[in-house]
């Protein structure tokens, strides 16, 4: 006859185990949640971006779509090529991803030979510029009459 086993097999897990499995998991659940709110900003930034430059597009064809002796006659009151054109071609300061629009002669073929395109102006080229404030987006185009 077999002696009664000194020590009972154990059936489930003790409270130290499931302590120890709960502490793995927390700490290996912190980096995750870490990658995971990085991934959600920049999901977040890619969509203010893909709507800025939706807008962006939109000022462009809204721009274009105006006369070309208008768009003239903003240019020639225009001084500085670098220097936005006011509301309603523009948005209001202030406002959140502003647009601005840039309108200027452009001389297409440097007649005078300075290589600014900007001075020695053409009739019928203008250069358009629309882009997003404090942002790297921007959208520039010739236009001929």
């Amino acid at each position: 006859m077999k002696s009664p086993s000194r020590y009972k097999h154990q059936h489930g897990l003790s409270y130290v185990e499931i302590l120890i499995s709960t502490l793995l998991i927390v700490v290996a659940l912190v980096p995750a949640l870490d990658a995971l709110s990085s991934g959600i900003l920049g999901s977040r930034m890619h969509a203010e971006q893909v709507s800025d430059q939706a807008r962006m597009l939109s000022r462009m064809e809204q721009t274009l779509a105006t006369p070309f002796a208008e768009l003239l006659t903003q240019a020639d009151a225009v001084a500085d090529p670098n220097a936005p054109l006011p509301e309603p071609w523009s948005d209001p300061s202030g406002t959140p991803s502003r647009l601005l629009v840039y309108i200027a002669r452009y001389d297409g073929d440097d007649a005078d030979g300075d290589n600014n395109p900007f001075t020695g102006t053409e009739a019928d080229l203008l250069w358009l510029r629309v882009r997003v404030e404090a942002s790297p987006l921007s959208v520039e185009t010739l236009l001929h009459e």
